[in-house]
């Protein structure tokens, strides 16, 4: 039997994204009034937690011009980003591609659409 989990584990990221699956919104402001679905999506910042990371900025790997015997191997290093899978992390919301595994909706977010990180080892529990 498949479940989400092994669809998301099956999922890689590239380069400096981010998979984040949106925190849930309220659907009624502070004084009661309830929200059409439409309108907290519509805000400029949004949160949510981080699921998968990419593995960052890649970089080319130096040529020694000094060792011509040598064979080059064309590895690219990377540069690794700052999000951590199980980060809360507040982002942009116009920079977001969404996507549905499951049903349920996830967002791909560049690290440099992440404004801020909220890193607790206690956070789900």
């Amino acid at each position: 039997m498949k479940t989400a989990e092994s669809n998301i584990d099956k999922i890689l990221i590239v380069g400096d994204r981010v998979l984040i699956k949106p925190k849930s919104t309220k659907d009624r402001t502070s004084s009661g009034l309830y929200l059409p679905p439409g309108v907290q999506e519509k805000e400029k910042v949004q949160s949510g937690y981080v699921i998968k990371i990419g593995p960052g900025y890649a970089i080319p790997m130096p040529i020694e011009d000094e060792e011509k015997w040598k064979e080059h191997e064309d590895k690219v290093k990377y540069v690794p980003l700052q999000a951590e899978e199980g980060d809360l992390a507040v982002y942009l919301q116009n920079q977001v591609y969404e996507i549905e595994i499951e049903k349920e909706k996830y967002v791909i977010v560049p690290h440099a659409a992440i404004l801020m990180l909220y890193r607790d080892d206690g956070l789900f529990e």
